[in-house]
This record gives structure tokens, sequence and C-alpha cells, in this order.
């Protein structure tokens, strides 16, 4: 049996998965970092790639490991119900409702806003997202060779160029860092640990991990051993490219601060950096790549949520769902880029401890014999935690206080769960829940006719 490719294979299957996860918020949320962490930039950066680069690798490797056939089957571990929710709200959160809307906003700040005049900025964001959706939906409804030709390209041209910026970034630093501002100034590392949420990675590696292992696959490797090893060394290469990259961004954002001040998003540090090296041509090659790239993740985008609809309900097709999420994706991609990212937190504090617990369960699940109990418990008491993060988060972006029945829940979490300042409280609480449901389980046992019918059938029982 094949258990071992080339090495040109594990890097081809490495840049194909980089391209898969490049995309608008791995531009600006490290530039954002950098320039309000100032001197906490080191701290800020290594939290960062935990959730920026580690949880992409461990949503990959889970999906490998588990032996799933998608996200749903994986998520229905926990209960068929909760399976379609979660898989829904996942693809609703990386598709029409955050990540999609942000591929077009990214674009027209980087390449476009810094030549529209001031009072014309909504109404140049109307027309570029007006015309970026309408290729959407075009390429969407007319999949062809193109699409993949230009990724193809795409991803070592953006490589080099940024390789280019960020050495000129290195040699010849546009300033000095400056005071961190805000939370960075005392939990520079908590902070940028939960910034790596909003790139929305580790989100979508649960996505991407069955096109990595179908690669895999597609190359004669067949048992769940070759196929773990080789997506790790193939994950590698994807997330070395990622992280050497968010390091240079943040550098970037972090010593630009002097010479252009604060933004509101990472967008117009990238845009002005590019401008400061090589001047008028270097923004308009940096335009161009940028909104190409950002328009094939939006296409892959509605295409896979799309195709996921259309299975949860066949009675509509194909072209619809893709008419419907194009136009929905369009209509909040005009609340702006700021505004995007400011609604998105309350879901994705939400959503990531939901999504982290699923991976670590995908994982544990031999130690606990793949009881489903343990799945059910740990979710709930994770979901228990992560909503009341999710709804602070929520007033925090309407800027009110906690709604009052709220009160009483926060006090209590906040006077018994470690870190649950942090956003963190989660965590102990469910790797506790864990440990103490596998202890018993093992404890009990397995029943003899359940033994016996796992090593017959050789799968899973939940």
């Amino acid at each position: 049996m094949k258990e071992q490719l080339p090495f040109s294979k594990y890097i081809a299957i490495g840049v194909m998965l980089f391209a898969l996860f490049f995309g608008a918020g791995n531009l600006i949320f490290p530039a954002q970092l950098g320039q309000n962490a100032g001197t906490n930039l080191w701290p800020a950066v290594l939290g960062f790639l935990i959730t920026g680069v580690s949880l992409p690798l461990l949503g990959i490797l889970a999906m490998g490991y588990s032996g799933s056939r998608n996200l749903q089957e994986l998520a229905s571990r926990v209960s068929p119900t909760y399976g379609v929710f979660f898989t829904c709200l996942l693809y609703l959160t990386i598709g029409p409702f955050f990540a999609s809307p942000r591929t077009s906003t990214v674009a027209y700040e980087v390449g476009i806003a810094p030549i529209v005049s001031d009072n014309f900025q909504q109404g140049g964001l109307l027309i570029f997202s007006f015309l970026f959706f309408a290729a959407t939906l075009w390429f969407s409804l007319n999949p062809a060779k193109i699409i993949d030709n230009v990724g193809k390209l795409l991803a070592p041209g953006i490589i080099i160029l940024l390789a280019v910026l960020l050495l000129l970034v290195i040699i010849k630093p546009m300033g000095v860092m400056q005071a961190p501002a805000g939370d960075y100034t005392d939990g520079a590392f908590v902070t940028g640990f939960l910034d790596g949420y909003n790139t929305m990675d580790a989100l979508a590696s649960l996505v991407f991990g069955i096109i990595v292992i179908n690669s895999v696959r597609s190359l004669g490797i067949t048992s769940k051993g070759g196929i773990l090893r080789a997506t790790v060394k193939s994950g590698l290469v994807a997330i070395t490219l990622l992280g050497v990259i968010y390091v240079g961004i943040a550098y970037m954002g972090a010593t630009g601060t002097e010479a252009f001040g604060f933004f509101d998003n990472g967008g117009p540090v990238l845009s002005n950096a590019t401008s400061y090296y090589f001047g008028a041509f270097g923004m308009v090659m940096l335009a161009i790549l940028i909104t190409l790239a950002c328009l094939t993740t939006a296409i892959g985008l509605t295409t896979a949520c799309a195709e996921y609809f259309q299975t949860l309900f066949p009675r509509f097709s194909y072209k619809s769902w893709v008419i419907f999420f194009a136009v929905l994706t369009f209509a909040f991609a005009n609340f702006g880029l700021t505004n995007i990212i400011t609604f998105s937190v309350p879901v994705l504090m939400f959503l990531y401890p939901l999504a982290i617990v699923l991976m670590i369960l995908a994982f544990l699940s031999p130690l606990f014999r793949h009881k489903r109990i343990v799945y059910v418990l740990t979710t709930i008491v994770t979901f228990l935690i992560s909503i009341f993060d999710g709804l602070k988060a929520l007033c925090k972006s309407l800027e009110i206080d906690y709604f009052g029945w709220m009160t009483p829940f926060i006090t209590f979490y906040e006077n018994v769960l470690p870190m649950y300042d942090k956003g963190l409280g989660w965590l102990l609480p469910a790797l506790i829940i864990i440990l103490i449901t596998a202890i018993v389980i093992r404890i009990i046992g397995p029943s003899k006719a359940g033994a016996q019918n796992k090593v017959k059938h050789g799968v899973h029982q939940y």
C-alpha cells in the first residue's frame, strides 16, 4: 500500500490549502493587530498565531482523524439536529454573513478607497460591490477552469508581492513601534488570541479538511495513518506560509503607525504601506491582485454555501441558492468593512468555542470509547458559556449595558470560571467534563456486544 508521496506533492497540496485559506481576513487582521499592539507586538502575535495558524491545522487533522465524510456528519455525533444547526451557522458565518461580504469590502478598502473622495465612499462601495458580486454570481453559475487557473497564478503572485513588501518593511521600517492601545495594553497575548478568531480559518478548516483528505486519497494514500501523515506535512506547508505572512504584516502595522496613525481597520494599513514603498504602480498591482484573489474566494464561498444548502433543501435549485446568497452578500457588504468586523465578533465568540471543542472531541473520542453522551455533555456546557460570551460581545458592539436578565449568569461565571474575563471561561469546564466522563466510561467499560460489533464492522458507535 502506498504510504509516501514525493515532497513536491506535499508542497502542491500545501500551496493549494494556503490558497483556500488565504483571503481578505488574512491581510487586514494582522495589520490591525500590529497597529494596536505596538510595542506589545510579539506576545500579541503569538496569541494570534495559535488561533490563526495552529487551530486551522488542528481542524483539518480532526476531520481526517475522525473519519467523517463532512462537517455535518462529525457535528451529528452530538445529535443530528445539532449537526445541521452547527453546520448551517458555520457556513453562513464563513459565507454570506461575514467572510464573503468581507471579500469585496477589503478589495475596495485596499484598491479603490484611496482614489475615491471622502464624500463618495459609500457610493463607491455600492458600485464596486455590485460589480464584484455580479461577477461572483456569473462565475458561480458558470464554473469554468479559468477560476482554478487564476487561483493557481494568484497565490504565487500575492506571495511574491507580499514577500518583497515585507522584506522592505524589515530592511527599512516606516517608523518605530508606538505604545499599545486598548486591550493590548495589559492583555496582549489573550487579545491577540481572540483576534485570531476574526480570520475564521479554524471554522473554514472544518470544511476545507475534506478537500485536502480527498486530494491525498486521489494520490493513492488510503490508510488512516497515511492520510494523517500526508495531511500533517501538507498542512505544515500551508500554515508556515500563513504564519510568516501574519508576522510580517503585523510588524508592518506596528511600524507604520508612526507614519500613518491609527485606522478603523487593517485595510488602509496595507494600501498606505504599498504606496510608501512602491508608489502608484505598486498600488495598482496590489489592487488588481487583491481584487482577483478576493473574487476567487467569494466565488468559492458562494458555491460551497449553495451546494450545501441545496442538499438540505433540494426543492430549491443550485441556481436559486447562488442568486440568493449573492444578493444577500451584496447587501451585507454595503454595511462597510468596519461594521462587518464589529458585528462578526459576537457570532465568533459564540461559535469558535463550539468548533474548538468539536475538534478536541474528535481527537479524544477513543479515550471515552466514542460515546455520544460525552459529545452531548461537553457541547452543552460549552454552549451555555459561549452563548453569554457572544451576548456580551453583542452588547459591546451596540455600546449598551448587559441585558438585565444576563447579569446573574455573567456574575456567576466571573466568580467561578478561570479566564472567563479573557473569553476563555469555557475551556476548563469542557476539559473537566471530557476527563470525568472518560474515567467513568473506562471504569464501567464497553458492553460486550458493543465491543464485538465495533470490531466486526470497524466503525465507531455513537
